[in-house]
């Protein structure tokens, strides 16, 4: 059996998310854990100052390698390696709110590791939880991903359950709306595709329906033809299938990824089956891009109570994928 040393293991970069909240302090637990090195090489883009404080804030005994841009990582546990381009300016150091400051470090440190991913540098990213707050006050809110049918796709894990999501924040009525075989189809390809990439052979996709019993005009005339579609394209597909079972399913091992139509359709059976530990995966950026599935906490930043279960799975998911190797069994 291979150890991780003989193993190529990915450099997956992460992001610290935004230096007035829990993201360093997630970020640096996480990688303490000593698990996070058996999956990828990682790297942090950020702040060295917003790091070292979270280095206190939660009592972490590791050393700190500060990097001005990319070179090779030192890969040892025991040294956390952060790339730091002084856009969060010396001496400020934002805490527990948001500022236009953070919120321009932010955008920048987004825009570094989306090159660094795009240039080979990185195998895979992790963005840390940002502020929408700052990145508005900095007029930089246009760097984050927002999830577009047809073009890019929430996707929430927690243990055997994965749903992606064909919309996100969309009204009821607008789903109704934009759902189409063509759209249905679309989705499943691009899920089937970013799962066998992801080391996943032959995926196992559910198609949820949007009306109970996965009975109604919409389930009959779009998504049922869209199925069809991606099926004649040899895709392991099933649905539409009732939304009130698809999800246990999944939690069961029958598939490897439920489509959602909506996104509280997808989030409720995430949160209710699992909240703590979950990940993210943003499809869209050609890279694998992921994320954790809470914001900056605010008013727990500094205490040492930041949880950073989601951030553990989000780097060693992370490095599992990029590396071809599918999800982790469980």
């Amino acid at each position: 059996m291979s150890t991780a040393s003989e193993r190529v293991r990915p450099v997956v970069g992460t992001m610290i998310g935004d230096p007035a909240g829990i993201g360093p302090e997630v970020a640096v637990r996480a990688l303490a854990d000593g698990s996070v090195h058996a999956d990828s090489i990682p790297v942090l883009v950020g702040s060295a100052a917003a790091v070292e404080r979270a280095l206190d804030f939660t009592g972490t005994k590791v050393r700190l390698r500060v990097m001005r841009s990319f070179e090779k990582p030192s890969d040892d546990p025991a040294i956390i390696d952060v790339i730091d381009t002084g856009a969060l300016p010396d001496g400020v150091l934002p805490l527990g709110e948001d500022t236009e400051v953070a919120g321009h470090a932010t955008a920048q440190w987004l825009d570094e590791l989306d090159a660094l991913a795009r240039d080979g540098s990185f195998a895979a990213t992790i963005m840390g939880p940002i502020s929408t707050g700052s990145l508005k006050l900095a007029k930089k809110l246009d760097r984050v991903i927002s999830p577009t049918p047809g073009e890019s796709y929430l996707v929430l894990l927690t243990g055997p359950l994965r749903i992606a999501h064909l919309t996100d924040h969309m009204s009821l009525r607008q789903v109704i709306d934009v759902i189409s075989a063509d759209l249905v189809a679309t989705a499943v390809g691009q899920l089937h595709e970013a799962m066998q990439s992801w080391g996943i052979a032959q995926p196992r996709i559910a198609v949820a329906g949007l009306n109970p019993h996965a009975m109604g005009d919409e389930d009959r005339l779009e998504i049922a033809p869209g199925i069809e579609a991606a099926r004649a394209r040899g895709i392991d597909v099933e649905g539409p299938i009732a939304p009130d079972s698809v999800f246990r399913h999944c939690i069961e091992g029958r598939y490897d990824m439920v489509l959602a139509m909506f996104h509280d359709q997808g989030h409720i059976a995430v949160k209710t089956w699992g909240f703590s530990g979950n990940s993210v995966i943003i499809m869209g950026p050609p890279y694998l891009h992921m994320s954790v599935a809470h914001g900056t906490a605010y008013d727990i930043v500094g205490t040492g109570k930041a949880d950073a279960a989601m951030m553990l799975s989000a780097m060693r998911t992370c490095g599992r994928l990029a590396s071809g190797r599918g999800f982790e069994q469980t």
